[in-house]
This record gives structure tokens, sequence and C-alpha cells, in this order.
């Protein structure tokens, strides 16, 4: 395995002890970490006596006003200096020593510019969702490239800032993150960079738990946001097929369920995907809606009084 400096980025916002147990884990980790660079919104919210001090982590604070998805991670990746630039989010957790050791491995491969880890779910995570977790991440490893669209569709581009490590060289060489987004900057540049020739690196070893118990309204939000985004990057996403990988989860959801006798699950199964696909069909067409309607629809509130 070739010798990396790694860093490792972490936006934050009022954290709490899933943060800490991150912290804790990342100074575990087999594979050594240069730095760790925290960008915190809301400087009252952060509390310097919760975290034990260490030399290798750097805490930047900004206002809640400033703060957008790809250009605070494209502000940190500037003040780092590492090969590799590992991104998580401030509740994924390794789940053992060895996710950066076996994340770092990808990039023996010259051509992969991205590497994403398996996101296992926690332990009071509905069973819905823990299905759809492994569906999105399952437990074989894989590499995509512009070979894999025809296949894939817009699951080619799939990479998770959850947790992912990115070359630094090729991220710079490709512009980085957009600087303005609602959500999804880990996708768009994914997609650019495989457009551009290189590789993304799956990596079901590499394994952080972490998931959500959205209500319905929520995956309507999440699904709306995401969609704004690919109107928003044509260049990325437009030619791309997308839907069917969804009908694809639901079914096999609904097989899931029926043959582990919970049956009367797929109804809340129906109930949540019609919430995201309605959230998504609106984002798809949120140019077309009144400003007020969008901010009943996106989980993104501060990203709309910009526009």
């Amino acid at each position: 395995m070739n010798q990396y400096t790694v860093d490792v980025v972490i936006p934050t916002y009022q954290p709490d002890i899933t943060f800490i147990t991150l912290l804790e884990r990342l100074d575990k980790q087999t594979y050594p970490i240069n730095e760790i660079i925290i960008m915190n919104t809301e400087e009252s919210f952060w509390k310097e006596s919760d975290y034990p001090e260490q030399m290798n982590r750097k805490v930047f604070h900004l206002f809640k006003k400033d703060f957008d998805h790809g250009a605070v991670r494209a502000e940190a990746a500037l003040k780092s200096k590492a090969d590799i630039i590992l991104f998580m989010t401030q509740d994924a957790v390794p789940k053992n020593k060895y996710l950066v050791e076996n994340l770092i491995k990808a990039f023996d491969d010259n051509d992969v510019g991205a590497a994403y880890a398996r996101q296992l779910p926690r332990i009071n995570c509905k069973m819905i969702e823990a299905y759809t977790r492994n569906f999105n991440y399952p437990g074989n490893s894989c590499t995509k490239s512009l070979e894999d669209i025809e296949e894939l569709g817009i699951k080619t581009f799939f990479c998770s800032n959850v947790c992912a490590a990115y070359r630094k060289d090729i991220y710079m060489e490709l512009g980085g993150f957009e600087r303005r987004t609602i959500f999804n900057e880990d996708m768009i540049y994914a997609g650019k960079m495989v457009q551009s020739g290189m590789k993304i690196a799956y990596v079901a070893e590499a394994e952080v738990i972490h998931s959500h118990n959205y209500s319905y309204i929520e995956y309507f939000k999440r699904n709306f946001d995401l969609a704004v985004s690919q109107k928003e990057h044509p260049e990325v996403f437009e030619n791309v097929r997308s839907e069917s990988e969804g009908i694809k989860m639901v079914r096999q959801t609904a097989h899931y369920l029926y043959k582990n006798k919970k049956s009367w699950m797929i109804v809340d199964l129906i109930l949540q995907s019609g919430f995201k696909w309605l959230g998504y069909k609106l984002g798809k067409s949120y140019n077309k809606l009144p400003r007020e309607l969008i901010r009943r629809c996106t989980m993104n509130q501060t990203y709309w009084e910009h526009q």
C-alpha cells in the first residue's frame, strides 16, 4: 500500500456525544491522520472543554448564514496540505480502527480519484431504513467509471461525504466542490471526476455507523433538495438515467418485508416512497414554483435566502 498523508475534514453544528465518539475513534485509527480540520457553524454552540486537547486538531468557526454544503468543504480543502482529504459528517462513527487504512488502499489504483465507505445502520434504525442502507451500501466493494453509466445510471456517480476520501491533486485540478449548492456536493464533484476519466471506489471494508429515521416530510424535503441539485447541474445529471434505481430499491424492499413476515410495513414503504417521489418531482420543477412554496419544500432554508 502506498503511503499518503491524510487530513480529515468534519463540518459541525451543535455537535453532541456522537461527535465526541467520532473523534475518539479517529484518534485510534491504524493509519496515521495528519490533521483533523473542524469547520464549526456558530461558535456559541462550541464548547472547547467538551473535547480533549489534541495537537492535530484545528477548529474554524463560521456563521450559520455563511454555511453552504459545498463552500464550507471547499474552504476546508484549501486549508489541507495532505495527499488525501477524508470528509466526514459529525454523526458518522468509524466501526473500528481500520476505517482510514481500508479507504486509503483504494488509492493504490492511480485512476481512483475518490473512495467512499460503507454505512451501517444504527441500533435504533427502523427496519425499512436498515434494509435500504444495505441496498445502497452492500457488502461487496466495487470500482465505478465512465464505462458503467449505461448499466448503473446515476449510481455511477454515487459518493457520500458522510465518509469519503479524495485525492487532493485531482480535486484541485477539477476545481473541487461547487461553492454554492443546496446539497449533493459530493455527487456533483464525483460526476465531473468520472466524466474526466477517473474512477470512484466503493470500499465495503471501510465501515461507519450512520443512519437516520426520517419522517415522511423529511424524506420529501430531502428529495426535493436532491432534485434541485440535479436540476442546477445538467452538465452532470441531464442525460443520466436516475429514477429506475429507486424503483428497484422499492421492489426489493417490499419483497424483503414480505419474506420476513412484515407485510404490514409495506404500507409504510409505499407512503415513504410516495413522499420521496413527490419531493423529487417538485424539486425537478423548482424553477416554476413560487418562492413561498419552495421554502415549505426545502430542508435548506438558508440556501434560498441568497437566490
